[in-house]
């Protein structure tokens, strides 16, 4: 069991979670319950997996937990990209979001690959490889 306050990938989750406070503030108040509430539920779904993941009796456990955050890190990139599209954001407002989004699955995916070297992996039925969802960038 680890505790979640002690690992770097925490702060940076809770940074991008910050980041993404104050960006979506800016997105159109029709946007309140849509992209706006879509973005901030899939950033604090990360930290809150890398947390609830922490917090399972043995390493083993944590794999899991560590690909729904990544599945929510890639959600996330979805929809930054998509209210760039919209033009909902700019281009230039979005530039440092999608670099700690990138920092961030590089992270998870290396943390991934740590257990899976150190035997402390267990995958979910649902689980699929990490190098699945690694950054291509």
């Amino acid at each position: 069991m680890q505790n979640p306050k002690n690992l770097r990938i925490t702060a940076r989750a809770r940074e991008l979670a910050l980041l993404i406070y104050r960006v979506t503030q800016a997105l159109p108040k029709e946007e309140r319950y849509g992209l706006t509430s879509q973005m901030r539920r899939a950033v604090v779904s990360i930290g809150s997996n890398i947390a609830e993941g922490c917090g399972r009796q043995a390493d083993a456990s944590l794999a899991p937990f560590l690909h729904y955050a990544l599945g929510s890190a890639n959600e996330l990139e979805f929809q930054l990209v998509l209210a760039t599209d919209l033009e909902f954001l700019s281009a230039t407002s979005a530039i440092p979001v999608q670099e700690k989004i990138i920092e961030l699955r590089k992270m998870l995916t290396l943390l991934l690959l740590s257990l899976k070297k150190s035997g402390r992996y267990r995958a979910s039925r649902r689980a699929i490889d990490a190098s699945d969802c690694a950054a291509t960038d």
